[in-house]
């Protein structure tokens, strides 16, 4: 190793972080106030120290500058349901799987990652699959340039990594036995598997401490024991409103928090899911198709849930939507007749809610985490692109870099995954 060269990156790295970086001349739009036509950032230490007006933003001697004018500023945007890193979750075996995590599957170099970067994502909520009632745990992540599933974790105040759990009714846990053949069943698994928790619980609580009194550890249970204790949202994938329903009913009788997941038919039961104060994750697509619980779908869904007092956020679902596309799902919502500033709100500030992630991410504030996008027009002009991204005040992704523009327009090497030539020693 050439340890001279090895040092002087050290040193250059230490001081990108302790040097302030200001974009300056940018219209900003902050989610969290009135856009600024002509605005400065300020970033240091990988948070947000200033945002206003270029004319009353005081920017320190010994800041970086970037001259962003005639481009849009705006906070990273977060996928409250991905399927990004190439992870994977429960097996054939059983349709209850709480024990199993994404975690554990994830490949942070995988090139899904990369080209949602070139989309402007910062964080994303990575889930295993729908094609059980349970399929596992979630993993909340950023989208830093990763190495190791490690680098992408973010880490709750009381240690715990960030996440939910997945879980799913309707057409998808369908099939043949162990797995449910019916809706009815489909719940009755469920409602078994909670009041398994329950008990799991009481024994905890009842030994007090005494481990000559806890009962076995119980790998399906302890997650469940989250979620009945308010740990651990569920994430439940839903599309037909008498779903949704089932899956309020559930939610109110074993006391979970829960976000929606689809939603497609939630325009039919909007007051319904207002009233259970459930947010809805929902997928926006202009082509609707692939099962036909999904035929019912409109673009106005995010204008009827918002105006039943249901918070609303999009997700990409990827593949279902690209990533490298998550701006669209926010244009196609003011297609249906959504407004444009909580459209952009629910790629970003209604998403870090869902994730309970809100006094972090999501909004362009001093002491957020400096996740933000640079892009060339308006957010929802088909014409814009995403120049930048930066994730807690480092770049990971540049277009005028022909690498990153690979993963973002396509062609060859587009799909190789992340490598770094440093790992390499010279010998």
């Amino acid at each position: 190793m050439k340890y001279p060269a090895f040092l002087a990156l050290l040193l250059t790295a230490a001081w990108a972080q302790d040097t302030p970086v200001a974009f300056t001349g940018a219209r900003v739009i902050p989610i969290a106030g009135p856009e600024i036509p002509d605005g400065t950032v300020v970033v240091q230490n990988g948070k947000i120290v200033a945002v206003g007006p270029s004319a009353s933003v005081a920017i320190p001697a010994n800041a970086q500058k970037h001259d962003a004018k005639g481009k849009v500023l705006m906070p990273g945007l977060i996928d409250s349901h991905s399927h990004i890193g190439s992870g994977d979750g429960a097996d054939a075996s059983a349709p209850l799987q709480p024990d199993v995590r994404v975690l554990d599957a994830i490949d942070p170099r995988h090139s899904s990652i990369q080209k949602a970067q070139s989309g402007g994502l910062t964080a994303v909520n990575i889930m295993p699959g729908s094609g059980h009632l349970l399929s596992g745990q979630t993993l909340y992540v950023k989208l830093r340039d990763a190495r190791v599933v490690d680098d992408l974790l973010i880490k709750l105040p009381d240690g715990r990594i960030a996440g939910g759990i997945k879980m799913a009714n309707g057409t998808n846990p369908r099939k043949n036995a162990p797995f449910p053949g019916t809706r009815a069943k489909s719940a009755s698994l469920v409602r078994e598997l909670f009041v398994k928790a329950q008990e799991y619980r009481d024994k905890i609580r009842k030994a007090d401490g005494d481990a000559a009194k806890m009962p076995p550890r119980d790998l399906r249970l302890e997650p469940l024991v989250e979620i009945l204790d308010g740990k651990r949202v569920v994430q439940h994938h839903t599309h037909q409103y008498n779903d949704i329903l089932s899956v309020l009913r559930l939610a109110e009788e074993f006391k979970f928090k829960v976000v929606l997941q689809h939603v497609t038919e939630g325009w039919k039961v909007a007051e319904a899911i207002a009233k259970a104060k459930a947010p809805a994750s929902i997928i926006m697509i202009d082509s609707p198709g692939g099962k036909l619980e999904t035929k019912d779908l409109r673009l106005e869904n995010p204008l009827i849930l918002d105006k039943a007092g249901v918070l609303v956020g999009f997700h990409t679902d990827d593949g279902v939507t690209d990533s490298r596309f998550f701006l669209r799902s926010a244009a196609l919502g003011v297609r249906g007749g959504y407004s444009r500033e909580k459209a952009l709100y629910g790629l970003t500030m209604a998403n870090a809610i869902m994730l309970d992630l809100q006094d972090r991410i999501g909004s362009l504030e001093p002491g957020k985490d400096a996740d933000f996008i640079v892009l060339s027009g308006d957010p929802l002009s088909t014409y814009t692109k995403v120049l930048e991204t930066w994730v807690e005040g480092k770049k990971v992704y540049d277009r005028s870099n022909p690498k990153d523009k690979l993963y973002a327009v396509g062609g060859d090497g587009a799909s190789h995954d992340a490598s770094y030539p440093s790992e390499v020693e010279e010998y």
